[in-house]
C-alpha cells in the first residue's frame, strides 16, 4: 500500500540521487571538472601578478614639480584625493606645497631648461591664484 509518508521519501530520494549510475567513469568525469575549474583559477590568480609589476618613471625634474603641483591641487580641493575619493580643503598643506616648489624655483635658477622654467612658473602661477581665489571672492 502506498502511503502519503512513502510516496514522499520516494520523491526525496530521486532528488537526492546522484547523477549518472554510481560508476568509477562518473567519479572521473567530476573530477576533471574540477580539475579545469582548479585550473582556471590558478591562472586567475596568477594574471594579476603579471600585470601589476610597477614599472617607475624616469627620474625627471617635470615630473617631479608636476607631481607636486597634483598635490597641492588635491589639497586646494581641485580634485580629489585618490585614496578617499573625496574632495576635501587642507590650505595648510596647499600652502606648504606652493611655497615648497617657490623654493625649488629660487634654488633652480639658471639651471633648468627653457622648458622646465617655463612650466616651473606656470604651475607656481595657476596655484598661487588658485590658492588666494577664495580670500578674494573671485571663483575659477
Amino acid at each position: 500500500m502506498v502511503t502519503p509518508e512513502s510516496q514522499s521519501i520516494k520523491i526525496m530520494d530521486e532528488i537526492n540521487k546522484p547523477e549518472g549510475n554510481g560508476s568509477a567513469s562518473d567519479s572521473r568525469s567530476q573530477k576533471k571538472v574540477d580539475e579545469d575549474w582548479k585550473q582556471k583559477i590558478e591562472k586567475e590568480k596568477q594574471a594579476p601578478k603579471e600585470e601589476s609589476k610597477f614599472v617607475p618613471p624616469e627620474p625627471d625634474f617635470k615630473f617631479f614639480v608636476t607631481t607636486l603641483a597634483l598635490q597641492a591641487s588635491i589639497a586646494l580641493g581641485h580634485m580629489a584625493n585618490p585614496e578617499t575619493q573625496k574632495t576635501q580643503k587642507d590650505p595648510a598643506q596647499a600652502k606648504f606645497i606652493i611655497d615648497t616648489l617657490g623654493m625649488l624655483q629660487e634654488k633652480t635658477k639658471g639651471n633648468l631648461t627653457p622648458d622646465e622654467t617655463t612650466l616651473l612658473e606656470n604651475l607656481l602661477y595657476e596655484l598661487r591664484l588658485a590658492y588666494v581665489a577664495p580670500e578674494t571672492g573671485e571663483k575659477k
